[in-house]
């Protein structure tokens, strides 16, 4: 009888290994999975900011338009 209880408990510590081996998997593909995932949030950040900097560029660029655009239309009144 004493045979079947160590059987018994040699089988739940084998799944108990077995479910810590299938979680220690899982948590290195999640290791994985989250350096992955920092690296995109950093080049969408990069890339944000990036953005920011041509958006802020290209309001300067109108502005010298619009001012250009003024100055003209400020002459062709004097004619």
């Amino acid at each position: 009888m004493s045979f079947e209880v160590f059987e018994k408990l040699e089988s739940k510590v084998q799944q108990a290994i077995d479910t810590i081996t299938l979680l220690q998997m899982e948590i290195e593909e999640l290791k994985e999975q989250n350096t992955t995932l920092n690296q995109q949030v950093q080049n969408a950040q990069g890339n944000h900011e990036a953005l920011i900097r041509e958006n802020q560029q290209l309001k300067e660029e109108q502005g010298a338009w619009q001012e250009r655009l003024r100055a003209l239309l400020g002459r062709m009144e004097e004619v």
